[in-house]
């Protein structure tokens, strides 16, 4: 589902100037709704010792890695808890990026078997990877409880046009499910099935510029679990139906870090993952949170309003005191936008202390310098 919502900002160092805002809902006018701007953060250490992706996370690097915090609704904070645990760990070596996850399941089941199938229509784990964080060129996988995978590159998000790109086949790429229970028997109940993924940081260093991470380096990251109300018919498991229409009833979307709205292909919405070199339990480290992420964020918005100006009058604009047609708050950004116009496009710049940044009307942001 995709879904345009302006969103709030957090605010970062500014200038002496009308330009700023100390509020997260400064961009704002008060009658538009708005989803909380709130990724999460995690440090991943390093392995200092070999990793057998077999879905038994016995190694010592794994048990001294510390997990994410719990799951919860993808839209965030006041909607219902996730009814079964999921929560992940990661790490990371000269060859690999490791993640590990717990999901809690009193049935695990699954059907779909063929590679590159649509693996959401099981129950699955997803994990989404955009290297240099500029919202484009990402990386999606799923896997099921039978451990068929769907691996696949994002252009763009699909708001902006995608495509996703099927046909990737990661190389190099290992991954593994351990079922403490048994699959696909209804007679009983299980306790949950844990996944392992070693993604090739050779392939992924494709992602970002041909660059693997290193000590400091931070990607965005996020994790969604999809989980589909389901009941035992004839030992069978089936989705329940909603009786008025006979469809399936939704999923449930569990995520590490909310996105605000039922949809996944919001990188700026994902968490930070920020590499360490200190071998995992060796110490620790704490998040940095970088201040060009807030005027990334800023200029988020200013392309939010855009396509909420392009909605309502069928054009961009290259007044950003125009969107205030559309409630956005243009003096309380940071520093002051200058917006390059062209036809059905439009590429803004923002000069601040922290360098140079642009957006793009298919979303993509980029330094300067």
């Amino acid at each position: 589902m995709i879904v345009v919502l302006a969103v709030a900002y957090i605010g970062c160092q500014k200038k002496e100037s009308r330009y700023k805002t100390e509020e997260p809902d400064g961009y704002w006018s008060e009658d538009i709704e708005m989803p909380e701007y709130a990724p999460k953060n995690y440090i991943c250490y390093l392995t200092d010792s070999d990793i057998s992706v077999d879905g038994v996370l016995d190694e010592t690097s794994w048990q001294k890695a510390p997990w994410t915090d719990p799951f919860q609704d993808i839209r965030g904070d006041g909607h219902p808890q996730p009814l079964y645990e999921t929560k992940a760990k990661m790490l990371w070596d000269e060859n690999y990026f490791y993640v590990a996850a717990r999901l809690e399941e009193p049935h695990v089941h699954g059907k779909i078997t063929k590679r590159d199938a649509v693996i959401f229509r099981d129950n699955d784990f997803e994990v989404f990877i955009d290297p240099d964080g500029d919202t484009h060129l990402y990386y999606e996988f799923e896997m099921n409880a039978l451990n068929t995978i769907w691996d696949l590159m994002l252009v763009k998000p699909y708001r902006d046009g995608g495509p996703p790109i099927d046909a990737l086949d990661t190389r190099g790429i290992q991954s593994a499910v351990y079922v403490n229970g048994t699959l696909n028997d209804s007679s009983d109940e299980d306790s949950c099935w844990c996944i392992e993924i070693a993604f090739p940081l050779e392939v992924l260093a494709e992602f970002n510029k041909n660059r693997k991470p290193a000590d400091g380096a931070q990607w965005r990251i996020n994790f969604s679990r999809v989980q589909w109300h389901t009941n035992v018919t004839e030992g069978q498991y089936r989705k329940r139906k909603n009786p008025e229409t006979g469809e399936s009833l939704p999923e449930e979307n569990w995520v590490w870090s909310p996105q605000g709205v039922v949809d996944m292909h919001r990188p700026e919405t994902w968490g930070f993952v920020q590499f360490s070199d200190i071998p995992a339990g060796a110490g620790t480290v704490d998040f940095e949170f970088k201040p060009h992420e807030n005027i990334k964020w800023a200029l988020r918005n200013v392309y939010f309003a855009q396509r909420k100006y392009y909605s309502e009058f069928g054009e961009y604009t290259g007044d950003v005191s125009l969107l205030a047609r559309v409630g956005f708050i243009a003096d309380n950004l940071p520093y002051p936008v200058n917006i390059q116009k062209g036809w059905g496009t439009y590429d803004i710049r923002m000069k601040t202390d922290h360098g140079t940044w642009f957006i793009n009307n298919e979303g993509r942001t980029w330094s300067g310098e």
